[in-house]
């Protein structure tokens, strides 16, 4: 670099300070900016090498962190300076933690070593085992410490994903899909609305660029006409609200592209078919007497304008979710027919929507009782400090309680509880705690008499039926939904089962002496094999269970002395009857094998995943399984994010490079208004593409709606699109998609 760069790029630094400084949401005191001061100058010192893969000096990143918690997320000094000092001690010999808190004290220090810890987990080397998913129960462990720690990392995983371009392909997807796999959720849950609608778009851009960038477009196109739509809507508003003395805002904005996609996904419709695309926020001033009147009396004006949907009314006011949000959100029919959300706001309000965790904490009250965020922060403790949890497990039910909606229920003495969506009775015993969970014997809902797998309503009163002989068995996990219940459930039972299985060993042993054979090592081996299980804690347990009895084990011996030949056996007969259709399918996949993996672009076997079931042109990538081999999923396929996520060092590069020999099932749903003729046309549609071949044709009618699905056999994604958008032309036909 030049002279003139350096003083260019050293302004450009002071500036980016300067700013931080600008558009802190607390306001600053002089002891604040000192604290900022020196933990910009530390980083400053401690960067001074180093340069981020877009060339830019690395000092703007924790630069743009902190701007992010300064301003975005709205924390204090304390948390600015430890998002100023973040990568530090991870990325300097010239600082250590005990440096740290020699110069800023305890508590920014133990941000900083919370920073540390998650920013090094993501570094380890890969084993056989998914290490990304007990990283994550590591990381959230920091939530006990200080849920700033995780904050701040929300902070920095934005300002990665905002600037990710200079990244390889394959990272960009390895980041966005841990983004959306956790992160975004998270964000979620601890009430950081907009950094999760940032972090779900930018994820979008990179795992799905072609829908995200489509999306994007016809968001822009109609940009111009959304903005005058809003204005009209607005102005009916206004004058309302003058005359009733209100003072207000009116924002209007379009969803989020990640959003729209999700809709276009559940409801199966097009762009231009997603009838909510952007919102109404009013937002009004209110002391804290009249904060809830004064949303209803906002309620009514709008209703009196706009006929609402009623099953669109969502009353955060009143029941306030998990998370500290509250807001009335209706949903009316705007004018030309256009259905839109309103969202009813007070200032108040609207700040714990922005800021989340740090607002909330600002209008706390001391008095108040411990609060939503607090309370799931110490049940998410006992989760993860069960040992025995498998991490992926782990994970995927922590995920699934994070973006779950909510229900409110009762208890019998009228305080009222928060579950998700779809929890059972059982769920709310494991609710209350742990022992009344464990000793469940029923439960009534509105005082009758409901069985354990009896799924809650809002509204519902219920008390929980104990007995101390109760205990927990296998058929409660077909009852409970929660991550809390299901853990404390798969706990007592391997519990139970780890003390059956000791006595069955001891039970085993003493058979075996009986028949001659020593319990050890290799006749534990030889007796989990002979009885298909797979551990050796299996096979005790059904010995003291008694499912493996006297006889089995007699067969056993008998057979013992005949297992090597019976191996051999078993291998030549299973290469004499492998199938005509096994042959045919080896020889297509040897000789005109379509997909290749990684940078080389190596021919390997594989095998199609049947949850996308993947077809030449589609986005696909390779996984690497224990037992199958490779096995190959599309990009945007359920399990995606998960596999992508949690076992990345599985994850191989493929595509296709010829697709003219082999052909490829698929299978497509069809619907729209019944008509005479309709699937003559649609038979005939297909049999007139000599590249297509048509298995099997079912369809339904029910009062003058027909559905259908058709199973094909093509050769390429583009014959199969050509062939979905002939169909959309016939006549009567409203839908047609992939499954």
């Amino acid at each position: 670099m030049t002279e003139e760069d350096i003083e260019k790029e050293n302004a450009a630094i002071t500036n980016a300070y300067k700013h931080l400084l600008k558009v802190s949401y607390t306001t600053l005191s002089t002891e604040d900016k000192k604290l900022i001061r020196k933990a910009f100058e530390v980083a400053l010192d401690a960067h001074k090498t180093q340069r981020r893969k877009s060339g830019e000096a690395y000092i703007f990143h924790p630069i743009a962190v902190a701007k992010i918690v300064a301003e975005e997320i709205g924390l204090d000094a304390t948390s600015i300076a430890a998002a100023l000092l973040h990568d530090v001690v991870e990325d300097s010999d010239d600082y250590g933690i005990n440096d740290i808190e020699q110069l800023f004290g305890e508590t920014v220090a133990r941000i900083v070593d919370g920073l540390t810890k998650i920013s090094s987990l993501s570094k380890e080397k890969d084993m056989d085992v998914s290490l990304q998913a007990e990283n994550f129960r590591k990381m959230l462990l920091t939530l006990n410490d200080d849920v700033r720690v995780i904050i701040i990392k929300m902070a920095d995983r934005l300002h990665n994903m905002q600037t990710m371009d200079a990244m390889r392909p394959d990272k960009q997807v390895k980041i966005a899909s841990e983004t959306l796999y956790i992160y975004a959720p998270l964000a979620h849950r601890i009430g950081l609305y907009n950094i999760k609608t940032d972090l779900e778009d930018l994820a979008l851009k990179y795992t799905e660029p072609e829908v995200y960038n489509d999306i994007l477009t016809k968001i822009k196109e109609s940009k111009e006409e959304q903005d005058l739509y809003i204005e009209q809507f607005s102005d009916v508003i206004r004058k309302s609200l003058d005359k009733e003395d209100f003072t207000y805002t009116i924002k209007g904005r379009p969803k989020s592209i990640f959003s729209i996609r999700r809709k276009m996904l559940n409801q199966g419709v097009t762009f231009d078919e997603v009838y909510d695309k952007f919102a109404i926020r009013i937002i009004y001033e209110s002391d804290d007497y009249n904060e809830k009147f004064l949303a209803w009396k906002i309620y009514s004006i709008v209703t009196d304008h706009f006929r609402p949907n009623p099953l669109r009314l969502r009353d955060w006011i009143s029941s306030p979710k998990g998370t500290g949000y509250e807001a009335l959100h209706i949903t009316v029919m705007g004018p030309k027919g256009n259905w839109v959300e309103v969202q009813i706001r007070s200032e108040r309000m609207n700040e714990i929507a922005e800021k989340g965790y740090a607002a909330h904490y600002k209008y706390k009250q001391q008095d108040e009782k411990e609060d939503n965020l607090e309370s799931w922060i110490n049940r998410l403790q006992e989760a993860l400090e069960n040992p025995t949890m498998n991490a992926v497990d782990f994970v995927e039910q922590f995920k699934l309680n994070l973006y779950s909606q909510e229900i409110f229920v009762f208890t019998p003495k009228g305080e009222l509880k928060s579950l998700p969506k779809g929890a059972t009775s059982l769920d709310f015993a494991f609710h209350i705690h742990t022992e009344v969970g464990m000793h469940t014997r029923g439960a009534r809902v509105n005082n009758k008499l409901v069985p354990l797998s009896h799924e809650l309503k809002s509204g519902d009163q219920v008390e929980v039926v104990t007995s101390s002989s109760a205990k927990p068995n296998a058929n409660w996990l077909n009852y409970a939904t929660t991550a809390r219940a299901r853990a404390k459930i798969k706990s007592a039972l391997r519990e139970d089962r780890k003390l059956v299985g000791e006595e069955g060993k001891e039970i085993l042993r003493r058979k075996l002496k009986q028949l001659k054979i020593t319990l050890n090592e290799s006749s534990v081996n030889d007796l989990v094999r002979h009885f298909n299980l797979k551990t050796s804690l299996d096979l005790f347990y059904r010995v003291g269970i008694g499912s493996i009895d006297n006889i089995m084990l007699k067969d056993f011996a008998s057979s013992r002395t005949n297992v090597l030949m019976s191996f051999f056996k078993n291998k030549i007969t299973r290469k004499q009857s492998i199938s005509k259709e096994e042959l045919e399918k080896d020889e297509i996949t040897s000789n005109f094998d379509s997909l290749v993996f990684g940078k080389e672009q190596e021919k390997l076997d594989y095998k199609i995943s049947n949850c996308c079931n993947p077809i030449p042109g589609d986005d696909v990538f390779g996984f690497l399984t224990v037992s199958e081999g490779i096995k190959v999923h599309k990009h945007n396929c359920p399990n995606a994010l998960s596999l992508q996520s949690n076992y990345a060092y599985r994850i191989m590069i493929a595509k296709w490079i010829d697709s003219t020999q082999q052909d490829y099932a698929t299978e497509i749903t069809i619907s729209g208004i019944d008509q005479l003729g309709l699937v003559s046309d649609i038979t005939a549609v297909i049999s007139n593409n000599m590249h297509v071949n048509m298995k099997s044709l079912s369809f339904e009618t029910d009062d003058g709606l027909f559905s259908g699905k058709i199973k094909l056999v093509v050769k390429n994604k583009a014959i199969l699109k050509r062939i979905l958008e002939k169909l959309k032309k016939i006549n009567g036909i409203d839908k047609v998609s992939r499954i």
